[in-house]
């Protein structure tokens, strides 16, 4: 299986609801020439299932680590020591690619050997809430950059290369976030990362508001542990809150959904900031680049209005 065009690693939890929609993109994929690996962390519904008995053109690897062990780290660790390609992409079981060419698109910057992480661009789907999308819009914009000066990127659509990840294993004790530690560190390899705009999936979070604090606590505990002397004060935290707020609130009035969407903006809004805020307790200067990226507002007027491509989406049956 040397010639294999990827490796695909997939972490999976009582993923039953979305895991089919994934395989199904996978199957109608350009590129065929792959192995996808599940980690499952204990499913108790038909995630499993779905993985043995679809009719997919690709062979599953299933993986198994106790509830009790997981983490994002350790979970793709087991996955990736498992694989048998050079290049390895990793996705969350709860998303899909949009268009045939993703596998395509997201692994074609490894032409360029200084490149060592590609990443791709989100979308929401129709459960998302009103102020993700906004944050997909700011974090995936409409074009590609194929050499990105900071380490901003996401594992729900990434791909890496196996030979450095032996080098430098994702790290097993942060509790979110082991994506950007480890990009921060092919960086100071003096290797490059990639975004790949037309790599593009679609990604379902349908959190409640305490699924929300819960997120981004956990992303901000961790980020104050890959860069320890930053600092969110209570300052931020409602300086971001309201400049969020008003920022989410002209894009709905623009949309004619300010009515519909504006209870379910303050509460995400609150939730993520209060939650980023309890998640830090290390003091110093925030680096402006990764603040930017991370937490403020931007112009997102072109968010639902994405470049026109010459490729058509996959046809998905509900």
């Amino acid at each position: 299986m040397a010639d294999l065009n990827c490796s695909i690693v997939v972490r999976a939890y009582n993923e039953e609801k979305h895991l089919g929609r994934l395989f199904s993109g996978l199957n109608q994929q350009n590129v065929n020439n792959f192995e996808v690996i599940l980690v499952d962390s204990g499913s108790t519904d038909a995630t499993i299932d779905i993985a043995k008995s679809g009719d997919w053109i690709f062979p599953v690897q299933i993986l198994n680590i106790q509830p009790e062990q997981f983490s994002f780290g350790r979970s793709l660790n087991f996955g990736i020591k498992h694989a048998m390609s050079d290049i390895i992409v990793i996705a969350s079981a709860h998303v899909y690619p949009v268009y045939p060419d993703w596998i395509e698109r997201l692994i074609s910057p490894f032409s360029d050997a200084k490149v060592g992480l590609s990443y791709g661009k989100q979308r929401g789907g129709l459960t998302t809430r009103f102020s993700e999308h906004q944050i997909f819009a700011r974090w995936y914009p409409e074009h590609s950059k194929i050499q990105q000066s900071n380490p901003f990127c996401n594992n729900a659509n990434a791909a890496i290369r196996k030979d450095l990840w032996e080098n430098h294993n994702y790290d097993e004790t942060l509790s979110g976030l082991e994506d950007l530690e480890w990009a921060h560190w092919v960086l100071e390899q003096d290797c490059q990362v990639a975004y790949a705009a037309e790599a593009e999936i679609v990604h379902i979070h349908e959190d409640s508001p305490e699924g929300v604090f819960n997120r981004y606590r956990r992303e901000a505990m961790a980020f104050k542990r890959i860069f320890p002397h930053e600092k969110f004060g209570f300052l931020d935290f409602v300086r971001l809150f309201f400049s969020n707020l008003i920022s989410d609130s002209a894009v709905a009035v623009r949309e004619g959904k300010f009515l519909h969407e504006f209870s379910t903006i303050i509460w995400f809004r609150w939730m993520q900031f209060w939650g980023t805020y309890r998640g830090y307790q290390q003091s110093g200067p925030l680096t402006q680049e990764l603040r930017q990226t991370f937490y403020y507002p931007g112009n997102t007027s072109k968010a639902f209005s994405p470049e026109t491509r010459d490729v058509k989406p996959i046809q998905y049956k509900d």
